[in-house]
């Protein structure tokens, strides 16, 4: 496949993620900053290849050989991330335009080697799973942190938004994986949270709050 194959698999895969039907032209088109005909090109492509379902109006899906292929991605993806992170010091927020590039290395061997090498990580520095070399995910228990209650308790986990801007917002707030979080009190005019992190108190939107994963404590 071509570097750019590759990158609308991988936008499918993970529109499909937050998609229960087919995903549209104009979705694929928005994430690939494309127009939709260029997207309808590409798709022809990817069907002659066997990897996705395509019928015009209809959506697309991805065929098992699809799927398989778009979880190698993104398996390389976030292993790079984590090689990024742990051994040459990258902050979370450095890390996933260059993980964009490494993601396209063919070496199946070199990518199960670094995974090795690596301690075969679950997951990537922003929480989200590992696809293992037979492209099965590891499920993680985890929620918004916009759904908890006051009074309830957490361990963030990872993030919705992996954005540079998102990321280093985190960071000046002191909030990272692995951060003790409790909910001290939510506002019922927007939503916004008064919480605990560690032992800092802070404020924090509901636009936030809604791009923070936790996992019950």
């Amino acid at each position: 496949m071509t570097f750019s194959e590759e990158n609308y698999l991988k936008a499918i895969y993970h529109l499909t993620v937050v998609l229960s039907s087919g995903v549209s032209t104009n979705a694929i088109a928005e994430v690939m900053e494309t127009k939709a005909s260029s997207v309808t090109d590409m798709l022809k492509k990817l069907a002659e290849k066997d990897l996705v379902n395509y019928k015009k109006y209809q959506g697309v899906t991805l065929t098992d050989q699809g799927k398989l292929e778009a979880k190698m991605i993104v398996r390389k993806h976030r292993l790079w991330e984590v090689f990024l992170v742990e051994k040459l010091a990258f902050s979370w927020d450095e890390v996933h335009d260059i993980a964009e590039q490494l993601e396209h290395i063919k070496s199946e061997k070199l990518i199960n080697k670094l995974d090795d090498f690596l301690g075969n990580p679950t997951e990537d520095p922003h929480g989200d799973p590992i696809p293992n070399a037979q492209g099965q995910l590891p499920k993680i228990d985890k929620q918004l942190l916009s759904e908890l209650s006051e009074g309830q308790k957490g361990i963030c986990v990872g993030v919705k938004d992996t954005s540079s801007e998102f990321l280093k917002y985190l960071d000046k707030q002191g909030i990272a994986l692995g951060s003790a979080i409790e909910i001290i009190g939510k506002e019922s005019f927007d939503l916004s949270l008064r919480i605990k992190v560690d032992d800092v108190f802070l404020n924090v939107s509901s636009k936030i709050a809604s791009n923070l994963f936790v996992k019950l404590s």
